[in-house]
């Protein structure tokens, strides 16, 4: 185990005494107590489930100080002070390590070393020095990931907050808002906001159906600001499986043609809504109650800590007006509607048919949005508009381009596990206004409108970059942004891959804004709940400074950017950036079966053969075997269908730093082709796994009876093996200079391909080496050619170009 902490502030040690004050964990005249009943007060604090001294007592009796010793018999002794191996030995238990399990020595400084908790160093322990004791333990993180004071609040610590004669507040704590708020009381409604839209033309501004989870405590005069997830799954999904696409197919080849950027280029039309409803009366209530609960324990976290949680599902999904359009501008309007409301800047009603309008009266103004995948995607879109009361966007595993989710360099290119997917297709999935029978009637030519549009805007025949692709790329707006950034993602996320994240990032990295970037070693996944890293502490620290602005210094104790360790588990480093251009770059050259860094003299034209669609097909493999298969240094089916090149063994580690570049010469014996890299770390070893390991199913309690979230992370594989994939690309031979502009080619015909694989920050091992698949059909995401095709490469002519961070 190893406790990553990033998200603790060290205040002086009169700050430390007045927040122990505020949240009655200190008395007021703790001064002037006995040393000993301080002593015995403060361990008292730590057991908020039990009221009486005999109730106690007969916890600290079943704490350990030391081999002999239990903290009932210690603080029985009335000690002045308590040694820093007895205190620390106490703490361990206190934070739900296990003595028998953890920490048998009962070595608690070691293991508080070993573990990379903090400590104090005074020894023995007394006066103020106790005072500051308690405080860095109640900001100390325990076994399952969260600090001890979260623990003590889902044990009903804060209870004491519940129903105070006091006007309800936030209480905020070395930073961040406290769980306060009696989550037994949430107010949750449901009300719909009116957009400038009519998506489903049927003459009236699409309504939104927004569910909004709000602190009881806003009925008492307390305006709180808001976590806003703009969910396109939040009111179900369709089966889409009937209408996923046939890879199975070859390579057309295509047009040649001059088209340039500027051909492509997006302008958005000038359109006028229809008139705005007219309210028939007002209210304060909605009359409305939600039928689908939160979908994501961040939010569930920050709710108990007072901030409200709006989820919306936008146009076309049930309960809403409108028509999907898979990340087009009028989903971007459809998000930002409900930011509008939140803000004060829009109307909304409480139900769908009465006009009775409605004011987000209980908001701040003050939003944040939070998300993964399609979620944290509109995050991305609705910062890109500057709308006002967007305070700052958490967005997850998010894509920024759509041309570089479903496409790549000229290439239908798709997420992992989703072959034969694109646009329409998760355009139906979210249709979840079809669920409703009568009303999908009323706009099924509409709909069926809808669908066409994007088939043809999305052009599978050619996947070239073009209009439809160039609406759907919120980087061209990143100048735009002008708020507070938070990015997050998997560096082993193939289904919205790192490209997405990088590019962003690259646009983001010069804007006079506070930015923040998190990778993990996952796949498509959220980070919250990870016990090695306190990634919500951070958040709540980042949410308290941006919407509630407490003076907590969050951009500067933050890093800019956290980079979890591929190599040794638990592990987490701070960096300045990421993928920086001025990060130095090793080149090597193809000669035989390796890469080298003495350019080549002579080298041979060699071949390969791809002709593996046919066995794939025919056998027992999905895209991950075939992958393993393809990859492996040892005799396979698939040996043929690639040329692999890998360096000599690294005498030292090496870290790969952002986006490493191939440079392929190379011809095939047909009108159409592609060509795919893979970069693959060799070495036998066992290797952190993709995906985080269960270690306590609900064992993270976010408020007091409230939400739970698992507790995980990431573990190494039990069994070594040969290789990992690191990253891979893929070009189309006809788009060699664009993804827009297609170039003649010839059979046999030698052309030069020059393309980024997907970055990455990836630890080399000593003693392991780099190497680089060259092959054409990647059955994971490419479309897989029936006929046979032979590929040349010049050797001369090939490079890989690495960054490799000092």
């Amino acid at each position: 185990m190893k406790f990553n902490q990033f998200g603790r502030l060290t205040p002086d040690l009169t700050n430390q005494i007045s927040e122990l004050e505020s949240i009655h964990f200190l008395p007021r005249n703790w001064n002037q107590q006995a040393p000993a009943d301080l002593l015995a007060y403060l361990f008292s604090r730590c057991f908020p489930e039990v009221h009486e001294n005999s109730e106690v007592q007969d916890r600290e009796h079943r704490i350990l100080v030391d081999a002999h010793t239990s903290l009932a018999d210690l603080l029985a002794g009335q000690p002045t002070s308590i040694r820093r191996t007895e205190f620390y030995t106490a703490a361990l238990q206190l934070l739900g390590f296990v003595v028998a399990d953890d920490f048998p020595d009962l070595d608690s400084l070691g293991a508080m070393a070993k573990w990379q908790l903090p400590t104090i160093e005074a020894d023995p322990i007394k006066g103020t020095d106790l005072v500051a004791a308690f405080y860095l333990l109640l900001n100390t993180r325990g076994k399952n990931g969260q600090t001890f004071l979260d623990i003590l609040t889902s044990r009903g610590f804060f209870n004491q907050f519940f129903g105070a004669g006091e006007q309800p507040h936030f209480v905020i704590f070395n930073g961040k808002s406290q769980a306060v708020f009696d989550t037994r009381r949430i107010i949750r409604e449901v009300v719909y906001v009116e957009s400038d839209l009519d998506t489903d033309e049927d003459g009236q501004r699409d309504l939104l159906q927004t569910t909004i989870f709000r602190p009881r405590e806003t009925e008492h005069g307390l305006a709180v600001p808001v976590l806003y997830t703009a969910n396109p799954y939040f009111r179900g999904t369709n089966d889409m499986a009937p209408v996923s696409y046939n890879v199975n197919a070859d390579l057309t080849p295509k047009i040649p043609n001059q088209t340039t950027y500027e051909d492509v280029a997006y302008h958005a039309p000038q359109q006028t809504p229809p008139s705005a409803r007219q309210a028939s009366g007002t209210a304060k209530e909605a009359s409305e109650l939600p039928v689908d609960p939160g979908i994501y324990s961040l939010n569930d976290y920050f709710l108990a800590r007072g901030f409200a949680t709006v989820y919306a599902g936008g146009i076309g999904t049930r309960g809403s007006d409108g028509i999907r359009t898979t990340g087009g501008p009028e989903e971007t309007a459809s998000t930002i509607a409900i930011i509008e409301w939140l803000h004060g800047d829009r109307v909304a009603y409480t139900n769908r048919t009465d006009n009775v309008a409605i004011k987000a009266w209980w908001s701040t103004g003050n939003v944040a949005m939070t998300g993964k995948s399609y979620l944290g995607t509109l995050a991305i879109a609705a910062a890109t508009t500057g709308v006002a009361g967007l305070k700052t966007v958490v967005s997850e595993a998010a894509i920024s381009s759509w041309y570089d989710y479903y496409r790549e360099n000229g290439l239908v290119v798709a997420p992992v596990d989703c072959q034969g997917e694109d646009t329409d297709v998760l355009a139906l999935d979210t249709f979840s206004r079809r669920k409703d029978a009568a009303d999908f009637a009323r706009i099924k030519p509409i709909y069926d409108k809808m669908m066409a549009d994007l088939k043809k805007g999305q052009d599978r025949d050619t996947g070239n970059y073009n209009t439809f692709w160039d609406a759907r790329n919120y980087r061209n707006q990143a100048d735009r942004i002008k708020i507070d950034f938070i990015s997050v993602h998997g560096l082993e996320d193939w289904n919205v891959k790192p490209r997405n994240v990088e590019r962003l990032w690259a646009k983001l990295r010069d804007l006079p804004i506070n930015k923040k970037l998190f990778l993990h070693q996952g796949k498509h996944i959220y980070m919250n709940n990870m016990q090695s890293i306190d990634f919500t502490d951070m958040m709540n620290l980042w949410f308290c400074y941006e919407l509630l602005d407490v003076q907590n210094d969050a951009p500067t104790i933050l890093p800019n950017v956290t980079v979890q360790d591929n190599a040794k588990p638990e592990t987490w480093h701070r960096y300045t950036d990421w993928s920086a251009p001025t990060t130095p770059r090793t080149q090597y050259f193809f000669t035989g079966h390796d890469l080298q860094a003495a350019p080549p003299r002579q080298e041979e034209i060699v071949a390969f053969r791809d002709d593996g669609v046919p066995l794939f097909l025919a056998g027992d493999q999905n895209d991950h075997t075939w992958e393993q298969l393809l990859m492996s240094q040892q005799p396979s089916v698939y040996e043929h269908t690639r040329r692999l090149f890998t360096t000599a063994p690294f005498t030292k580690d090496r870290y790969i730093d952002g986006v490493m570049t191939v440079t392929i010469q190379v011809a095939v014996n047909k009108d159409a082709g592609q060509i795919s890299c893979m970069a693959v770390d060799y070495g036998k070893e066992r290797r952190l796994q993709e995906n985080p390991a269960i270690l306590q199913a609900g064992g993270q309690l976010l408020g007091y009876q409230w939400a739970t979230d698992d507790v995980k992370e990431f573990k190494l594989a039990k069994l070594p093996n040969e290789c990992q994939q690191i990253a891979k690309g893929h070009m189309n031979l006809q788009n060699r200079h664009t993804p827009w502009q297609n170039e003649p080619l010839a059979p046999d015909q030698f052309v030069t391909l020059h393309f980024a694989l997907q970055p990455t920050a990836y630890h080399l091992l000593a003693g392991h080496r780099l190497g680089l698949l060259v092959y054409a059909t990647d059955m994971g995401m490419t479309k897989r050619p029936a006929t046979a095709a032979t590929y040349q490469l010049d050797l001369n002519a090939c490079r890989l170009e690495v960054p490799y961070r000092r």
